[in-house]
């Protein structure tokens, strides 16, 4: 099955393994500018925008920023510099932009990586992981909705035709908005990431890129490049590329799907793909025990899979949308090819979480994702038969766990879950299970004393 990212990857030079390496990059691809970038706890990109002959000194200095400036970052106003380490082997030639390249960076506080920066939790999981001789390996499907503003202040689609009730794969949809989805399919294309499909997905205005999986950091890394290049390219074009799951009510919202395997560190072999199963799936029972464990955590893994008040606006499948579908899972399921499950497996060898949505901040999402698989995996956990109901009918019955209904039920879950408190580590006073879970209560309870417009019409003159 083509799919997955068995794509054709332009040959690319090697990636920079050393900072000489970096430098005769920089010279050999004439590069003037080098984002320097991380992203906060909510996934906002930051940056600074580096000079090339002043490389050197990112490379020997790092580069700092004050932390509480950046956001959910687990730093105040009195707290010392938040220090950019670059990761040389993320530099990636932006080719939208003459000249312009990014490295991904760690980011330090007096030396050492900070436990609260995402991609310093993503990395340190990993290499427990590589400890045990596993890699987690990952293919992101990330969707996006091209809007423009309106003069009442509101959104709407950028496309004005784009009005069908089922818009998915349409040609003629494809075709209207063919010079920003080609050009974002050239320049992943540019970068290797082996882009292989594009496609106008279920909603109006809504669109996805697919590109080959990679080591779950890089496609953590990825992902963040992604989002920064559709945006300007939108904006290039007077439209806005919104990641926020749910813009339009009645529309479907964006995911962030992940396709997950674990692989053998010395043979290579794909340990999730199994010969013999009963179950007619093509996974092994470490495939298997992996899904229980991703199924047994699952409220506290939509914690970081679905980290908005707005991603629980999508994340139920009984709510009618104008395609007759939502595409998202509401119970900790797991099944074939079956999309209305919380996991699917699409073909052998591989699980796909559905869970996930497009403002997800990748690096957490697969934190947790690894974390409950592998406990699953540590303590054998049967995830039983697969589903194979269609969990979208009103008519559809099931035993198994609803996923949270809010942004508060999700933070309450993780909050109370050992295993990703283990997972995602201490931070200063505390742990960041902690963090993160008053973070988002803030978030619920800010969004809670809001009034809006729909209360007011429905209560105002009803009683």
């Amino acid at each position: 099955m083509f799919g997955y990212g068995d794509a054709v990857v332009p040959r690319l030079p090697e990636p920079p393994r050393t900072q000489d390496d970096l430098l005769h990059a920089l010279a050999r691809d004439d590069i003037e500018f080098v984002l320097a970038m991380f992203v906060n706890v909510e996934g906002k990109p930051c940056c600074k925008l580096v000079p090339a002959a002043a490389v050197p000194q990112l490379l020997d200095e790092g580069l700092g920023f004050a932390g509480h400036a950046v956001g959910a970052i687990g730093q105040s106003p009195a707290d010392p510099d938040l220090v950019a380490v670059p990761d040389v082997s993320t530099y990636t030639v932006l080719p939208w932009r003459t000249g312009l390249a990014a490295v991904q960076c760690d980011p330090h506080v007096g030396g050492t990586p900070w436990p609260y920066a995402p991609r310093v939790i993503l990395r340190r999981a990993l290499d427990a992981l590589a400890d045990r001789g596993m890699d987690f390996k990952v293919g992101a499907e990330p969707e996006y909705f091209l809007v423009r503003r309106t003069a009442d202040g509101g959104v709407t689609v950028a496309d004005d035709e784009d009005t069908a009730e089922t818009p998915c794969y349409d040609a003629r949809g494809l075709g209207r908005s063919l010079d920003h989805v080609t050009a974002v399919s050239r320049a992943l294309t540019a970068m290797g990431w082996g882009n292989y499909s594009n496609d106008h997905e279920d909603a109006n205005g809504q669109f996805e890129h697919d590109f080959g999986y990679a080591d779950a950091l890089v496609t953590a890394d990825r992902v963040v490049v992604f989002r920064h290049l559709v945006q300007m390219l939108a904006r290039e074009a007077g439209m806005v590329a919104t990641f926020m799951p749910k813009p339009f009510g009645h529309l479907t919202g964006s995911g962030l799907h992940m396709h997950m395997s674990l692989w053998d560190r010395a043979s290579g072999s794909e340990l999730f793909r199994g010969t013999n199963d009963a179950r007619g799936l093509g996974i092994s029972d470490l495939g298997y025990a992996f899904v229980g464990g991703v199924l047994a955590h699952a409220p506290g893994v939509v914690a970081f899979g679905c980290p908005t008040v707005n991603s629980y606006k999508r994340l139920s499948v009984r709510d009618a949308t104008a395609s007759g579908s939502s595409w998202a899972p509401a119970f900790a399921t797991y099944g074939g090819n079956n999309r209305t499950q919380m996991l699917r497996v699409p073909a052998p060898g591989r699980v796909e979480a559905r869970c996930v949505d497009s403002a997800a901040n990748p690096y957490l999402a697969m934190t947790a994702l690894l974390a409950a698989g592998l406990d699953g995996i540590d303590r054998g956990i049967d995830p039983g038969p697969p589903n194979e109901a269609n969990l979208e009918s009103a008519d559809a019955a099931t035993d198994a766990l609803p996923l949270p209904a809010t942004l508060s039920e999700a933070a309450h879950a993780v909050s109370v879950d050992a295993v990703l408190r283990e997972a995602f580590g201490k931070v200063e006073g505390g742990e960041f299970v902690d963090y993160y879970a008053q973070l988002k209560q803030a978030e619920f309870a800010e969004y809670h004393r809001t009034i809006g417009e729909w209360e007011i019409k429905r209560y105002l003159t009803a009683f």
